[in-house]
């Protein structure tokens, strides 16, 4: 039996951890819920000597982190419902300097993470039946919304290979009045750009692969045919004063040639910086990465292009997606990909699930006390949205777990 309290001296009662689906209101004395109260205190009390002889300090690290938000109200003490309150992951302190042996655990995480939002491109991209573009536009503006600094708009692709995106120059002149937000687009070469450039775009994202096998089934060429063509791109855009952003498919895994070498990965970053990417994205595309794997990488990569043109992309495949961003964080990336909702896969890349989702991502560095500007809320809301058009639920699972936290609370 687990026992919540909240004010008016009632608590909820449940019996069912696992697979309950409502709460006894169960009213109290105050004498009762003070005593109750006192008891739950000294376990607590005991718990944090416990953790303080194996080391951390449980205040400090976790019970900061997790408070009841305004606790649980009823909108009729006899009915057998809650409002959405939930657990928050709100850090309880403005630094992490008061927790030196946290500090230690996680290392040099940055105090802000920019999140760049791909789900509009790379989470629709490969949807069998069409999303309207209509849909599209008002997934995008709720991500605005949301607080999202970047949204990854469309890609300028050829409609035959992409045909989810052929509405591309509708999108971007739907959007084309919206101010303070960045819309990077997708271009495969010269073309593209151009045609990107005439629909109003003003940031431009290229794509290369670390892994020679899937650079020829993605882009149909090889690795350094694709940098020929990224360098026309990369001029033109200079000339223009039109930012380009680099992505690289394949950084830990290929789908054809199974495990890529970290040198591999850094000769194309060394190249996409040299020619003019403000940043560069480490995709693993097929979501194979661990801690063990991405770490070697990301040092090799570190050791020829600077902390801060990096990001990371990953798709969340063995659901390590969470684990491999804490890493890059502790080594100093500060600029991370997700798709609202988990959505996402790659059309030339068998087997590869959708990208880790931005509720997920959000909520973890919430925990971590790390700023993202960005409404957990809304950008559920926007996942809802696009879920209810696509007919799934959900691939986050801090949204599905939110969302039902909101009709059966005792679950938490």
């Amino acid at each position: 039996m687990i026992r919540r309290f909240y004010d008016k001296a009632s608590m909820a009662t449940v019996d069912n951890m696992g697979n309950g689906n409502c709460c006894d209101i169960v009213q109290c004395s105050p004498e009762i819920l003070q005593q109750e109260l006192h008891e739950e205190a000294m376990l607590w009390r005991k718990g944090e000597r416990n953790m303080n002889l194996g080391g951390r300090n449980v205040l400090c690290s976790g019970l900061e982190r997790l408070s009841w938000k305004n606790n649980i109200s009823c909108i009729n003490q006899d009915a057998r419902c809650f409002s959405n309150y939930h657990f928050s992951t709100a850090s309880g302190t403005k630094s992490r300097g008061d927790c030196d042996k946290l500090d230690q655990l996680l290392g040099n995480v940055p105090n802000y993470v920019k999140i760049v939002e791909v789900g509009p491109r790379d989470g629709l991209q490969n949807e069998k039946h069409i999303v309207p573009t209509p849909v599209k536009i008002e997934l995008i503006r709720m991500l605005v919304s949301s607080g999202l600094p970047v949204v990854e708009a469309t890609s300028f692709v050829s409609p035959k290979w992409v045909p989810q995106l052929a509405d591309a120059k509708d999108v971007m002149k739907a959007i084309q009045n919206i101010e303070g937000m960045r819309f990077p687009v997708l271009t495969p070469n010269l073309k593209g750009f151009e045609v990107a450039v005439a629909a109003g775009a003003k940031e431009v994202a290229i794509f290369a692969a670390a892994s020679e096998s899937f650079s020829k089934a993605n882009i149909n060429c090889s690795i350094e045919d694709s940098l020929k063509r990224y360098r026309e791109v990369t001029l033109a855009a200079e000339k223009l004063s039109i930012p380009v952003r680099g992505y690289i498919s394949c950084v830990v895994g290929c789908p054809l040639e199974g495990m890529v070498p970290p040198s591999q990965v850094a000769y194309v970053a060394k190249e996409l910086c040299e020619m003019g990417c403000f940043e560069i994205s480490l995709g693993d595309t097929i979501g194979v990465g661990t801690p063990g794997t991405v770490v070697p990488m990301l040092k090799t990569v570190m050791d020829i292009v600077p902390v801060d043109k990096l990001a990371v992309h990953f798709h969340d495949t063995y659901g390590q997606a969470l684990s491999n961003i804490l890493v890059s964080l502790q080594m100093g990336i500060s600029t991370v990909d997700s798709s609202v909702s988990g959505l996402g896969g790659c059309p030339y890349a068998k087997g590869a699930t959708g990208n880790v989702a931005t509720e997920d991502v959000v909520y973890m560095l919430n925990g971590l006390g790390i700023n993202t500007n960005v409404d957990l809320k809304k950008l559920m809301a926007a996942g809802d949205f696009i879920c209810q058009h696509l007919g799934r639920c959900s691939g986050s699972k801090t949204a599905t777990a939110l969302s039902r936290s909101i009709s059966h609370p005792s679950k938490l």
